[in-house]
């Protein structure tokens, strides 16, 4: 029988791959003499979370990826991207 994790476990395990992934642009940053502060927020709308963090940072841009879905892959996902793209003043630069 599987069993699902415990959302504290869930809780844990998601905050430990954060530190790991942040860390890891940290040290990318710093190699190549970087500003950077990361940091990892836990949302159910993660575009809203997206933005309410660049405004909580006085951040002039909002960077982010894009997997280039299109068609009805596109429209029934729901991109992040897009919404953070449709909800914010910020300027976001969207890499593909």
């Amino acid at each position: 029988i599987l069993r699902a994790p415990s959302a504290k476990t869930h809780a844990e395990a998601t905050q430990k791959q954060a530190r790991l992934c942040l860390s890891t642009i940290e040290v990318e940053a710093e190699v190549e003499k970087v500003p950077c502060e990361v940091m990892h927020v836990v949302s159910n709308s993660p575009y809203q979370a997206i933005i309410d963090a660049a405004k909580k940072k006085k951040c002039d841009l909002i960077f982010m990826a894009s997997h280039g879905r299109s068609g009805i892959a596109g429209l029934l996902i729901g991109s992040e991207t897009n919404k953070v793209l449709t909800h914010c003043k910020l300027p976001v630069l969207v890499y593909r």
